[in-house]
């Protein structure tokens, strides 16, 4: 039931209990009760709208690969990335690269500047960048 929830919010996260309701079978007090206990357990972390971004002015996409030094504070690392309000997505991962980021702006000299940004990090040696050409899907869910 949980996991029926959870698909039906994640295709549509302004579902109100009632709608949600008639979808699962259940009714509305209970499903309220239930997506509270999954807000709560923290299974849900929050509700967002989505952005086409080029309708917002940000037209370029592009996924980099960031090297550390050998000797890093991953904790200062991320710190720096997390400040950059290009960096949209960030993962560690495992590899040669410690994070690859998806990073989000108007236009290429603005990638270029925030290339120019992450590699100013402390404890970042080097960037490896791979400008998105088109976006097939994103966020899938469902």
């Amino acid at each position: 039931m949980d996991r029926q929830l959870i698909d039906l919010l994640l295709a549509n996260g302004r579902a109100s209990y009632a709608e949600l309701a008639r979808q699962v079978g259940l009714s509305s007090p209970a499903v309220h009760e239930r997506v509270g206990k999954l807000e709560a357990a923290g299974v849900i972390t929050g509700y967002r709208a989505v952005v086409d971004p080029a309708s917002v002015g940000l037209d370029v996409t592009a996924l980099v690969s960031v090297i550390e030094s050998d000797a890093v504070d991953d904790t200062g690392v991320e710190e720096g990335l997390r400040a950059l309000p290009a960096v949209e997505d960030c993962w560690r991962v495992a590899g040669s690269e410690g994070y690859v980021l998806k990073v989000r702006v108007t236009d290429i000299p603005a990638l270029e500047a925030t290339i120019s940004a992450l590699n100013r990090i402390r404890g970042v040696a080097r960037t490896r960048t791979t400008v998105v050409l088109s976006t097939k899907w994103e966020g899938r869910h469902g």
